[in-house]
């Protein structure tokens, strides 16, 4: 069984208190797809994570942007986030946000990058024909406005994180064959939200072709969701992505504090570490923590 250093590619912090981020306390502007977010409904800074984390040895951390108020400049977020305790690893690594579609994004890139912990963005694109499943419009990485914005990436070197749905996989992976030389980084599996044999169908499908583009890796994140406890469950999920993206271009992630709705972080170290037992240690450290380490540049 695995015992080394992990790092977690995939969490959020947040300060209530500060009043950006409406999602969590504002009913009007709360996401639905969501269902109840009441466990979330509190201030979650590193030292909750680190409580969180208990006596798994998590090294560094990834912090992934939170849905700062999107009425201002979301690198106040970035800027927040450089006040808090760095001293234990939690939150080294920044995937800020950027409205890619917005004709002033270059300024946000400008501004966000001036923090060098800035080594992505994300864009949520997760449209589900259930408007109940859906966070956004449909159509939005085929628009001539955000695939301009995805152009700029290369010249501040900065990875894309996507928050999708299998809907989007023909979509991805033509938007990763159009920019070659920008790493995307998918979110929570692809979103397997579907578990009927249709939808679970749609999905494999989908990540076997976002594979083929060698420039698209994925983050094996919150893999617990609706499983139910199921380790088999969990299991083909999680061996899916692998098998698919492979040892080298998978990694893990908590999605904490999100992905508490599910399962303990103590719990979910210990169900990968059971689900990828049978790989060597050589590959079990890559999608625990070096390939975390390079894709997010960590020093």
């Amino acid at each position: 069984m695995y015992h080394g250093p992990i790092i977690d590619a995939h969490h959020h912090l947040w300060d209530l208190s500060l009043g950006r981020h409406l999602w969590l306390t504002d009913a009007n502007v709360g996401i639905g797809a969501l269902g109840d977010i009441s466990f979330m409904r509190h201030t979650y800074l590193p030292a909750d994570y680190l409580r969180d984390v208990g006596d798994k040895n998590i090294v560094a951390s990834v912090h992934i942007e939170a849905l700062w108020d999107r009425r201002r400049n979301p690198a106040e977020e970035t800027e927040w986030l450089e006040t808090l305790d760095k001293s234990r690893g939690v939150a080294t690594r920044y995937i800020a946000f950027a409205a890619l579609k917005d004709p002033g994004v270059e300024a946000v890139l400008e501004r966000q990058t001036a923090c060098k912990r800035v080594v992505g963005l994300r864009e949520t694109i997760r449209w589900h024909p259930d408007p109940a499943k859906s966070w956004t419009e449909a159509g939005l990485v085929e628009a001539p406005a955000f695939r301009h914005g995805v152009g700029l990436l290369r010249r501040y070197n900065l990875a894309l994180e996507l928050l999708m749905n299998p809907y989007q996989a023909d979509d991805v992976a033509k938007l990763a064959a159009d920019f070659p030389d920008t790493i995307f980084l998918i979110n929570h599996c692809g979103t397997p939200i579907d578990r009927d044999p249709e939808g679970m169908a749609r999905w494999r499908r989908g990540l076997k072709l976002m594979a083929t583009r060698e420039n698209i890796a994925i983050k094996v994140s919150n893999f617990g969701a609706n499983s139910g406890g199921s380790i088999p469950v969990m299991r083909d999920i999680a061996m899916t992505c692998i098998d698919a993206f492979g040892t080298a271009r998978s990694m893990f992630g908590t999605d904490y504090p999100v992905g508490r709705r599910h399962m303990t972080l103590a719990a979910m170290v210990e169900a990968f570490e059971q689900i990828i037992s049978e790989f060597s240690l050589t590959e079990q450290r890559a999608l625990f923590h070096d390939n975390a380490h390079r894709y997010f540049r960590f020093e």
